[in-house]
C-alpha cells in the first residue's frame, strides 16, 4: 500500500468507528470490541507509517482545498509526529480495554466509545497535520470532544461544571491560537507547515513576531493547564477515570506541549520566548507539586501532579537549549506511561472499594496486592526512583538546570534549587499516594469490600508499568531509536550528542536526586499527621482559588456585562428584534453604496405584460393584507402570506424557472402548515385600551416606513443589477459546462450539487442545526391548555369529523412517496432534485399528521428524523471526501454511462449521491420540526405533565 494510505487511514478510522459506535445497540462488550479493534488498527497504521518514515520516506499526502488561498488538506508524518501518534493510539487502545471493565452497563456505552474514538481521531489529525489552519481545526475538535467526555455523566453537576470550565478555557485559547496562526501564515506567506518550519529567521526577525508568539503561546498554555490557566484541569476529574487517564496523560494536556515543541525551531531562541515560558513553567512546576501533596482525592492528587510535570516540560522548552529540548521530548513520553497507569490504578481502587479518598483507604496491600505493586512501580517512576524511566528524564532536567548556558546568569542559582524543591514535593505526593492507600492497618470502613479487579482490567496497567521498568533499565535499546528520530525531526542537523545511560557517575545531578528522595521522605513523615487529620485546603495557599476567580469572571461576563448589553439592545419581543436586524441590514447596505452611489445599467426594460402586472398587483394586495391582518387575525395573515408565495411561484413559472417554482410551491405548503401548528398554542391577542392612541399609530407608521425603505432599497439594488450585462457571461459558462463537466442537463441542479456543492453542503448543515435547535427549545416547553385560547372541554379529537379527508390523506401517502422519488431521480436532468423531493415527502408526513395526529404518525410510520439527518449529512460529506481519494478537490463530481444492453445507456453521476444526502437531510429536518411543534400541540390539548429530564422525547432516542 502507498505511504499516504497509512496517514489517511490513521485519521479517518477513529471517526468512522465513532459513527458506527453511535448506531450500535447498548452493549458494553460489542462497543468495546469495536472501539478496541479501531484503536488497534489505527495503531497498526501509525506503526506502518513510522516504518516507511524510518526507511527514508517521509509520508505526506496533500489534497487541494482552496488552492487560490494556499489552503490544502495536508497530512505528514515525521519522527516527532510519529512518536505522538503512537502515544495517542497505543495508550488509546489500552484505555479502551480498561474502560470495557470500568464502565457500568447502565451507562450510555455507545456514546462513551463514540466520543472517545472521535477524540482520538481529533488528536491524530492534529499531530499529523501539515497545514496551520488544519491543525487549528483539529485542535478545536479536541476541545469539543474533551468537553463531551468530561461531561459524560451529564446528570452530575460537577461533571457539567468541569466540562464547561475546560471548554471555556481551552476553546478561548484556541481562538487566540487561530489568530496567531493567521499572523504566522501572513509572515511566511504560506500555511504549509514544512514551509513555516523552514522560515525560522524570517519569523523571528519580523515585526509581527511578538504578536504571533503571544497568541500561539496563549493557545498552548491554556490547553496544557499552565499557570494561571491551570485551574480547569483538577475540575475535569469529574469525568470517568478512563477519560481522565487518556486526556491527562497522553492527549489533551499534551497538545500544548506538542505545539510548543512543533514550532520550537521557528519561535524559540529569543528573549521573549524565554521570559514568557520560563516564569510560567517554573511557577506551574512548583505550584502543582505543592498543591498535590494536600489533595485527599487520588485523582485530584494526580491532576495537580500532572500540572507540575507539564510545568517541568514547559520550563525545559523555555531554556532555548537543544539538550533541554531532548529532555522535554523524553519526559513527555515517560510521563504518558506512568501517569496513565497511575490514573487507571486509582480507577481500579475506586471501582473495587467505592472511594478515592486517601483518608479512608488503608491496608489495601493485603486485599489488592498485585494492584498495589503495579501502583508502587508507577508512583516510583513519577517520583524519579532509579532504574525507572522517570529517573532518567529527571536527571536530564537536573543537568539542564545546572548547565544550560542560554539562560541569564542569576537563573543558574535559582533554577537548580527550584528543581530540587519540586522533586522533593514530587516524592512527597508519590509517597502519600502509595502509603496512604496500600499500607497501614486494613480497614473495613469502605463502601465496598476491596478485592482485585478482573484480570484484563489490570492488563493495560501491567503493560504501562512494564514499559516504565524496561525503559528505565534499558533506555538506549528501547526508547532510544524513537527518541532520536523524534528529536531529529525537530532539531535537524543541530541535534546534540546525548546519553541515555542509567549511570553517569557520582555527579551533582545524582546528588540532587538523592537529596530529593531523602527530602521527600522526610517531608512526608513530618506532614503525616496533618495530611490524615481530615483538614481540607492547602496551607499558605488557602486564599487562592482558580475556580472562584473563573466563576467571578463568568458571572461578570454572563450576568453583569451581558445584562447591561441586553438592557441597552435586547428585547423580549420578536418584532423589536426583527426591526433591529432589518435596520442594521439597511444601514450596512446604505453605507456601502454611499461612496459610489447606485446607478442602473444600460439594458432596456421590456414592456410590462398585463398578466404579470395583475399577478403582482394581487401579490402586493396579499402582502399588504397580511401585514394588516397580523394585528387582528393571525390565521388570515398566514393565508394571505401564502398568497404572496403563490404569486411568487407563478412569477417563476412565467419567467421559465420551473425548479424555483416547484421549490417555492413546496416551501409554501410546508411553511404554512408549520406556521398553523405554531399558531395553535400561541396565546390569545387582546388589544389594549390605548391601542388607538397617537403612540400606537406612530409605531405602526414607523414599521411601515422601515418596511417600505428596506423593500424599496432591495428592489433598487435588484433593478440596478438586472439592468447590467454580465461581461464574464456567467450564465453562459454554466450552460456550456453543466453537461460537459457535471453530467446533467438541469443547470440549476448541477450548480447546486456540483459547481457550488460546498455552499449547498453548508446550507443543509445549517438546516440540520436549525432543526435540532427548534427541537431542543420546544421539547421542554409545556404550554398550559388555556394558553391556546380553547377550554379543555372543547378540545376534542378532530378525527371524528375528518374521517373522509383522513382516509383520503392516508391513501395519498404512497402516491406522494412515488412523486418524491420521481423528483429525486429526475433532478439532475429535469426540474426536481433532492431539496424538492425532501419537501414533497415531508408534505406526505404532514398530511398523515393532519389525518391521525402525532401519536398515530409515531406509532405507524416510525419516522426517525435524526437518522435521516445523519445519513443525509454523511452521504453529502462522503461524496465530497471520496473525490480526495482520487487526487481531486473536495466535492469534485464524476459521471459516466452504464451500458444496460437492450435498455440502452444509463447516465450515472456521483452528484446524484450528494443530492440523495440533501434529500435525506431536508426530509429529516422538516419532520423533526414537525414533531417538535406537533408534540407541543398535543400536550397542550391534553395537559400532559412534563416528563422527567432523563426521559427525552421519543424522537431523541434515535
Amino acid at each position: 500500500m502507498p505511504d499516504t494510505f497509512y496517514l489517511i487511514a490513521a485519521v479517518l478510522l477513529p471517526f468512522l468507528g465513532a459513527m458506527v459506535a453511535m448506531m450500535l445497540p447498548q452493549s458494553a462488550r460489542l462497543e468495546a470490541w469495536l472501539a478496541g479493534a479501531v484503536a488497534l488498527l489505527t495503531l497498526v497504521m501509525v506503526v506502518l507509517g513510522y516504518s516507511s518514515m524510518a526507511a527514508g520516506r517521509m509520508p505526506r499526502v496533500e489534497i487541494p482545498w482552496v488552492p487560490e488561498l494556499g489552503l490544502s488538506f495536508v497530512l505528514r508524518m515525521d519522527g516527532f509526529a510519529a512518536a505522538f501518534a503512537m502515544m495517542v493510539s497505543g495508550i488509546g487502545f489500552l484505555i479502551v480495554l480498561y474502560a470495557r471493565y470500568y464502565m457500568s452497563p447502565d451507562d450510555p456505552i455507545p456514546r462513551f466509545f463514540a466520543f472517545l474514538l472521535a477524540f482520538m481521531g481529533s488528536m491524530l489529525g492534529m499531530v499529523l497535520s501539515g497545514n496551520l489552519i488544519q491543525l487549528v481545526f483539529f485542535w478545536e475538535l479536541t476541545s469539543l470532544f474533551s468537553f463531551l467526555l468530561i461531561g459524560y455523566w451529564q446528570n452530575v453537576a460537577a461533571a457539567r461544571d468541569g466540562a464547561r470550565m475546560a471548554l471555556t478555557v481551552t476553546a478561548g485559547g484556541g481562538l487566540a491560537l487561530f489568530a496567531g496562526m493567521l499572523v504566522l501564515g501572513h509572515i511566511v506567506g504560506s500555511y504549509d507547515l514544512d514551509v513555516v518550519l523552514a522560515s525560522g529567521d524570517l519569523i523571528r526577525n519580523h515585526p509581527l513576531y511578538h504578536v504571533a508568539l503571544v497568541l500561539i503561546l496563549l493557545g498552548a498554555l491554556t490547553k496544557s493547564a499552565q499557570f494561571p490557566f491551570h485551574f480547569w484541569l483538577p475540575h475535569a476529574m469529574a469525568a470517568p477515570t478512563p477519560v481522565s487517564a487518556y486526556l491527562h496523560s497522553a492527549t489533551l494536556v499534551k497538545a500544548g506541549i506538542f505545539l510548543m515543541a512543533r514550532l520550537w525551531p521557528v519561535l524559540a531562541g529569543t528573549d521573549a520566548w524565554f521570559w514568557i515560558l520560563c516564569p510560567i513553567g517554573l511557577i506551574t512546576l512548583l505550584l502543582g507539586a505543592y498543591v498535590a501533596i494536600f489533595q485527599h482525592d487520588m485523582k485530584s492528587l494526580l491532576a495537580y501532579s500532572t500540572i507540575s510535570h507539564l510545568g517541568l516540560i514547559t520550563l525545559l522548552l523555555s531554556l532555548n537549549s537543544d539538550l533541554a529540548m531532548v529532555a522535554a521530548v523524553f519526559h513527555t513520553m515517560n510521563h504518558a506511561t506512568f501517569k496513565a497507569s497511575l490514573f487507571m490504578a486509582a480507577g481500579i481502587i475506586d471501582h473495587e472499594t467505592g472511594t478515592r479518598d486517601i483518608r479512608r483507604l488503608s491496608g489495601l496491600n493485603e486485599t489488592m496486592p498485585f494492584t498495589a505493586r503495579l501502583a508502587l512501580v508507577a508512583a516510583a517512576a513519577m517520583a524519579g526512583v532509579p532504574l525507572l524511566n522517570g529517573f532518567i528524564s529527571k536527571e536530564m532536567f537536573f543537568t539542564e538546570a545546572l548547565t544550560a548556558s542560554t539562560m541569564p546568569t542569576f537563573m543558574h542559582g535559582i533554577l537548580p534549587i527550584a528543581a530540587t524543591i519540586a522533586s522533593i514535593f514530587a516524592v512527597t505526593y508519590s509517597l502519600r499516594f502509595i502509603h496512604g492507600a496500600f499500607f497501614g492497618p486494613a480497614t473495613d470502613d469502605l463502601p465496598k469490600r476491596p478485592h482485585e479487579p478482573p484480570q484484563f482490567m489490570r492488563v493495560p496497567v501491567e503493560v504501562l508499568v512494564f514499559t516504565c521498568m524496561v525503559v528505565g533499565i534499558l533506555p538506549a535499546a528501547t526508547i532510544g531509536p524513537l527518541l532520536d528520530v523524534a528529536v531529529r525531526s525537530i532539531l535537524g542537523d543541530a541535534t546534540p550528542e546525548y546519553s541515555l545511560a542509567v549511570w553517569h557517575g557520582f555527579n551533582l545531578p545524582l546528588v540532587m536526586s538523592l537529596l530529593a528522595l531523602a527530602g521527600g521522605a522526610l517531608m512526608y513523615r513530618l506532614l503525616y499527621r496533618h495530611l490524615n487529620a481530615g483538614i481540607d485546603g492547602t496551607p499558605l495557599l488557602s486564599g487562592l482559588d482558580g475556580r472562584r476567580a473563573f466563576d467571578q469572571v463568568m458571572v461578570f461576563l454572563s450576568w453583569r456585562f451581558a445584562r447591561t448589553v441586553e438592557r441597552l439592545m435586547g428585547t423580549d419581543r420578536l418584532q423589536m428584534q426583527l426591526r433591529l436586524v432589518v435596520c442594521i441590514a439597511f444601514l450596512a447596505a446604505t453605507l456601502t453604496l454611499l461612496p459610489h452611489g447606485l446607478r442602473a445599467g444600460d439594458l432596456r426594460l421590456t414592456p410590462v405584460d398585463p398578466v404579470v402586472a395583475i399577478l403582482w398587483a394581487i401579490g402586493g394586495a396579499c402582502a399588504i393584507g397580511a401585514a394588516y391582518q397580523a394585528k387582528y387575525h393571525r390565521l388570515a395573515a398566514v393565508v394571505l402570506l401564502g398568497g404572496t408565495g403563490l404569486i411568487t411561484c407563478l412569477t417563476f413559472v412565467w419567467f421559465s424557472a420551473p425548479d424555483l417554482a416547484l421549490t417555492q410551491l413546496l416551501v409554501e405548503v410546508v411553511t404554512a402548515v408549520l406556521l398553523l401548528l405554531g399558531l395553535r398554542w400561541l396565546p390569545r391577542r387582546f388589544e389594549s385600551a390605548g391601542s388607538g392612541d397617537l403612540l400606537a399609530r406612530f409605531r405602526r407608521l414607523r414599521d411601515l416606513v422601515i418596511a417600505v425603505a428596506a423593500g424599496g432599497g432591495l428592489a433598487a439594488i435588484s433593478y440596478a443589477m438586472m439592468t447590467r450585462a454580465s461581461p464574464e457571461g456567467i450564465s453562459r459558462q454554466f450552460l456550456a459546462r453543466a453537461y460537459a463537466e457535471g453530467g446533467g442537463t438541469n443547470v440549476v441542479n448541477v450548480i447546486l450539487v456540483d459547481f457550488r456543492g460546498f455552499d449547498t453542503m453548508g446550507e443543509i448543515t445549517v438546516l440540520g442545526i436549525v432543526a435540532l435547535t427548534v427541537f431542543a427549545l420546544l421539547r421542554r416547553f409545556r404550554p398550559a391548555p388555556e394558553s391556546v385560547g380553547v377550554p379543555d372541554q372543547q378540545q376534542g379529537d378532530a378525527r371524528d369529523w375528518l374521517l373522509v379527508p383522513a382516509v383520503t390523506m392516508r391513501m395519498l401517502f404512497p402516491i406522494i412517496f412515488a412523486v418524491a422519488v420521481y423528483l429525486l431521480l429526475r433532478g439532475h436532468d429535469l426540474p426536481g432534485g433532492g431539496f424538492a423531493a425532501g419537501l414533497m415527502l415531508s408534505i406526505g408526513i404532514l398530511l398523515q399528521y393532519m389525518a391521525g395526529g402525532a401519536r398515530w404518525v409515531e406509532d405507524h410510520l416510525r419516522v426517525l428524523p435524526l437518522r435521516w439527518m445523519s445519513v443525509g449529512l454523511l452521504l453529502a460529506v462522503g461524496t465530497g471526501t471520496a473525490a480526495t481519494f482520487f487526487g481531486k478537490p473536495f466535492l469534485t463530481s464524476y459521471f459516466a454511462y452504464a451500458n444496460l444492453g437492450p435498455l440502452g445507456k444509463l447516465p450515472l453521476a456521483s452528484a446524484v449521491i450528494f443530492d440523495l444526502g440533501v434529500f435525506a437531510l431536508v426530509f429529516g429536518a422538516t419532520v423533526l420540526i414537525l414533531i417538535a411543534l406537533a408534540h407541543q400541540s398535543v400536550r397542550s390539548q391534553r395537559a400532559a405533565p412534563p416528563p422527567p429530564p432523563e426521559a427525552p422525547a421519543r424522537v431523541g432516542e434515535d
